[in-house]
Formats: C-alpha cells, sequence, structure tokens
C-alpha cells in the first residue's frame, strides 16, 4: 500500500509530535509499506518520496515561531496535489494548513483518510496568553473539526481524555480510536552510571518546550522550596520562548538549572541515570516524555490538572501533586527523596505498567486502523457501484 502521511512540524526529533510521526513513518516502512511524506522540512528535498512544501511566512513572527523550535509549512496545492496523486491511503498528524489542504483534496478524490489528534487547544491559546479564554478554545476545535476531522474515516486519539474534551467541544461523535503513541524500545530501563559532576546531587529531570502550559516556572518554584535544594541538579531538558524568563526565574537556586536541549540518546541516557522525574505540564493530550520515563521504571510525578492526561499515569495520589502548587509539588519531592526503599517500589509499579504503551504494539494498532478503515471505504465504494 502506498500510504502519504502529512506533518506540517517535521524535523530533527526533539518534540513529540516530530518523534510519533518519524515512529509512524518508520514502522509503516518497516511492514512493506511504500511511505510519501509530506511535510516542509527543507532538509528533505530531492530525498525519495518526500514531498517539501515552502515554509509559511510569518513576517515580524517568524523568529519567534522558530524559537518554539518548529517550521510550519504552507499549504501549496500543488505539492499536496502531486503527494496525493496514485496514493492508497492519507494520514494527516496535524490540522495546520498542508494538513487541512492534505484532507480535502483526499475527501474530495475518494482516498481513505485518516488523522492524529495531537494537538491541544490550549496549545495555541497559551502562546497568546488567552488560554483561560474557554469560548476560543472551543471555536478553535470547532474550526479544525469542520476544517479537517469530520472529512476523516478514522481519528487517531492518543488517549480517551482527549477524545472526550475534543468530542465534549464539537457536541459530536466521531469514529475514533484510542491508541497511544507509544514508547520507542531504545527508551528502556538499564544500568547508566550518574555522570562524575551530579555524583552527589539528587538529579531531577524534566522534558519539554519552554512554555506556559508544560509549567516548568512550577518546577523551579519547588525546587527552591525544598529541604533538599542544596543538593538537587535541576535538568529541564527543551527550548523555548519562556527560556529567558525562566532562567531568570532560577537564578535564586543554590545549584545552577541545567536548560539545554537533548539529543535521543542523551535523553534515553539522563532517564536512567536521574533520580527523579517531574512532568508538571498543566495542558497535556499523552504526554511522550512521562510515558518514556515510566518505560525506564522511574520515579514519575505529575500534576493534578484537568486539562492533562498524564496524571492517569500516577500509581497512586503519593505522585500527584496540585498542579501549578509549588509548595504542594516539593511536598512530593522531599517525600520521595526521603523514602527511597519505597521510592524502588513505585519505580517496579511503574515499570510494569509500561507494557502497555510500548511501541511495537501501538504501532501494529495504527497499521490495525489503517487497514480496516481501508477495507470500509472499499466495501462502501463497492456496494455503491453496485446499487
Amino acid at each position: 500500500m502506498t500510504i502519504t502521511v502529512v506533518c506540517d512540524v517535521l524535523g530533527e526529533e526533539t518534540n513529540g509530535t516530530i518523534v510519533v510521526t518519524m515512529n509512524l513513518i518508520r514502522h509503516l516502512k518497516a511492514q512493506g509499506h511504500t511511505v510519501r511524506v509530506l511535510c516542509a522540512d527543507q532538509s528533505k528535498k530531492g530525498q525519495e518520496n518526500y514531498y517539501v512544501a515552502p515554509i509559511k511566512n510569518f513576517g515580524p513572527f517568524n523568529r519567534l515561531v522558530r524559537k518554539v523550535g518548529v517550521t510550519i509549512a504552507k499549504g501549496d496545492k500543488s505539492v499536496v496535489a502531486a503527494a496525493l496523486e496514485g496514493t492508497d491511503h492519507v494520514h494527516v498528524m496535524l490540522p495546520f494548513g498542508l494538513g487541512l489542504a492534505a484532507a480535502k483534496l483526499a475527501h474530495t478524490k475518494g482516498i481513505p483518510l485518516t488523522a492524529g489528534f495531537h494537538m491541544q487547544a490550549e496549545n495555541l491559546t497559551g502562546h497568546l496568553g488567552l488560554k483561560k479564554v474557554r469560548p476560543l478554545n472551543k471555536l478553535i476545535y470547532h474550526y479544525i473539526y469542520k476544517h479537517l476531522y469530520r472529512y476523516c474515516d478514522a481519528i487517531h486519539y492518543p488517549t480517551q481524555f482527549i477524545r472526550d474534551v475534543f468530542e465534549k467541544s464539537v457536541g459530536k461523535s466521531t469514529p475514533a480510536y484510542v491508541i497511544s503513541n507509544g514508547v520507542n524500545s531504545y527508551i528502556s530501563k538499564r544500568e547508566v552510571e550518574k555522570p562524575r559532576e551530579f555524583e552527589d546531587k539528587i538529579v531531577i529531570l524534566s522534558i519539554g518546550r519552554y512554555s506556559s502550559e508544560k509549567s516548568q516556572d512550577t518546577l523551579i518554584k519547588a525546587v527552591a522550596r525544598s529541604a533538599y535544594k542544596d543538593k538537587i541538579q535541576l535538568i529541564l531538558a527543551g527550548q523555548g520562548l519562556k527560556e529567558k524568563k525562566y532562567k531568570r526565574l532560577a537564578k535564586k537556586l543554590p545549584v545552577p538549572p541545567i536548560f539545554r536541549l537533548y539529543g535521543r540518546e542523551e535523553i534515553s541516557d539522563m532517564l536512567n541515570f536521574c533520580d527523579l522525574y517531574v512532568h508538571p505540564a498543566v495542558d497535556e493530550l499523552e504526554g511522550i516524555a512521562c510515558l518514556e520515563s515510566i518505560a525506564c521504571g522511574k520515579m514519575t510525578i505529575v500534576s493534578d490538572s484537568k486539562n492533562s492526561a498524564t496524571k492517569e499515569f500516577a500509581i497512586d495520589e503519593k505522585c500527584i501533586f496540585k498542579h501549578r502548587d509549588a509548595k504542594d509539588l516539593a511536598r512530593v519531592i522531599d517525600f520521595w527523596i526521603e523514602h527511597p526503599e519505597e521510592r524502588k517500589e513505585y519505580e517496579a509499579k511503574y515499570l510494569a505498567s509500561s507494557a502497555a504503551v510500548q511501541e511495537e504494539e501501538c504501532m501494529r494498532q495504527m497499521d490495525k486502523m489503517i487497514a480496516e478503515v481501508d477495507a470500509k471505504k472499499r466495501s462502501a465504494l463497492q456496494n455503491f457501484t453496485q446499487a
């Protein structure tokens, strides 16, 4: 089968959406499918089966978009048409210009169409400082339903949480498949020696874009409140618009935190040598970094935010803190520092729970979804022609 995967945001695997997109592409290829990739990653120009659209120009805001760590495609009709010519199936990753254009063309041509749900409305409104304007978040969901998801033969939701949010917002039931994005097998529990410079430190790791919805400021404030702040080495792996603000906030900490964007191998090592992993996000439709921590059998602390799916991964309330409450997060951090034996028990529980989100099984379910959609579409067309 020839499958066209459409992703407005693609490039180096430094954020969750790009990671899951590349995981899907690699899996489909391994199953023998011919995979076309429609994107705006200019480094892929000239490569076989890559259809590269121009980058969208945001004028004076180009620098801000780049700082977020993404490039966004322009929905070039000729590139979209070329990518879809003769394809058997289209899968859209994001509800942006390129994905919307591909979805409409696929619908018009009768090509089986699926799409992933990888963006919360709050991801957009948070950057504008308008996250709490609920009517705006609802308007965004209605817009992407109208221009993408209503055309789909199936929608892939990484969690039941985000399916419920979307369907409630648009007031409609959708053709849903709830499948985790999964954790790649190279992210796993293994012995990694703590670097010499951290030998006498309690290493707390958090991975994510520096943004209001990821709430790293809460973690920085919590470390400042910890009884063990003199021993805590905080590592904030990522990049983003809030970097300068967070660095200023972190100046009060006795041990300077590390702010840096890391490669995938480095992330895998850090997940295995860190002492605690904290995911303070208040808006999270799944949280791949959180799942990766669990896959490494790491003590994983998450917020109780109603807009985040990660609270569902916690073993129990001992691993959860009140969202945006630095005092409560400091309490949870200190508890787990002070109870190393109980921490080992919980880490074993986390590791056991990770089996359900192994990438191989999740990708098998994605392949099955595509096959089922195609079979239904063929059957419907056959019945229509025979009528």
